[in-house]
């Protein structure tokens, strides 16, 4: 798996942006599944967005399969049960597809190997019934990045004299959570993608087990498949997200549309929850080099 977010050709800086919708209804019959971000879509950390968790029911009601993905270090049950307390109602969704899920694909095939854990203890459920043997930085044979041990008041900055012990030793990092920044009420916080970027960037091999990369998407297009009893062609998958990084270029390398919503974590970047600068939203589709089928500022019917 490669270590490097896919990239797609370059667009000429003066291509048309794509148009804003404020419905998805218009677009909707054009799609068998949907692949749908949680956080920043249909959820922000504290409470669920009702509008986007009605758009995606009526989306089933007609006929639709919603997975929601998400990049989430936790497995997909423990996800299903955070959305419970935030009163994201099961009938807006058919399943849920974490990268903590492809995370514990690699730990299972990997279980005999000891591991360093970078990240808060709410994500050992991805360790669950693996019998998984944790060591120190200087005795583990690989490392497993879920997130920060406290989002709250480090940065990634914190995390530089680790990582170079760690780099010495070329220990491997898996991260659980591609995602550089989440949306937490109306605050960012870091995730443990930007931990990964920075080992990264001083040599560290990581391998990325959620979105933009394809083994997330080749396991979440497996499940529709079962749900519907048979494979939906990619032209009729629609993958909806707020961050160009992961949800539009991951989108764009495994071959299906998007629809990109801006009041996530591009908000301010591009003008604010309720207003779009159409130039910041051009000039953030140029320098990706990658267009999505469609624009709203936030998933409603």
């Amino acid at each position: 798996q490669p270590s490097d977010i896919p990239q797609c050709p370059s667009f000429p800086m003066t291509i048309p942006i794509p148009a804003l919708i404020d419905h998805f209804s218009p677009l909707a019959p054009r799609y068998d599944a949907v692949l749908s971000d949680v956080w920043g879509v249909v959820h922000n950390g504290v409470a669920a967005f009702a509008e986007a968790c009605d758009a995606l029911t009526r989306f089933r009601a007609g006929g639709g399969t919603v997975i929601l993905l998400t990049n989430a270090p936790r497995q997909s049950e423990v996800v299903t049960g955070f959305l419970d307390k935030l009163a994201v109602p099961r009938t807006a969704y058919d399943a849920v597809v974490s990268s903590g899920d492809v995370a514990r694909a690699v730990l299972e095939a990997r279980r005999n190997d000891a591991v360093f854990h970078i990240g808060p203890d709410r994500d050992h459920s991805v360790f669950t019934e693996l019998n998984i043997r944790f060591a120190s930085p200087a005795r583990a044979d690989f490392v497993v990045c879920s997130g920060l041990f406290d989002d709250t008041t480090e940065t990634p900055a914190d995390y530089r004299d680790l990582l170079g012990q760690l780099k010495q030793r070329n220990l491997l990092m898996v991260c659980a959570n591609p995602d550089l920044v989440v949306e937490r009420g109306h605050e960012l916080v870091y995730c443990a993608g930007a931990i990964a970027d920075l080992y990264q960037s001083m040599g560290g091999e990581v391998l990325f087990a959620g979105k933009p990369y394809r083994p997330i998407y080749e396991q979440a297009t497996e499940r529709v498949a079962a749900l519907r009893g048979a494979e939906v062609p990619l032209p009729r998958v629609l993958a909806i997200g707020d961050s160009v990084r992961t949800d539009l270029l991951g989108a764009s390398a495994f071959g299906i549309d998007c629809l990109f919503v801006t009041a996530g974590i591009h908000a301010t970047e591009l003008g604010g929850r309720e207003t779009i600068d159409h130039g910041a939203l051009a000039d953030m589709f140029g320098e990706a080099g990658v267009l999505p089928k469609a624009v709203t500022r936030r998933l409603a019917w």
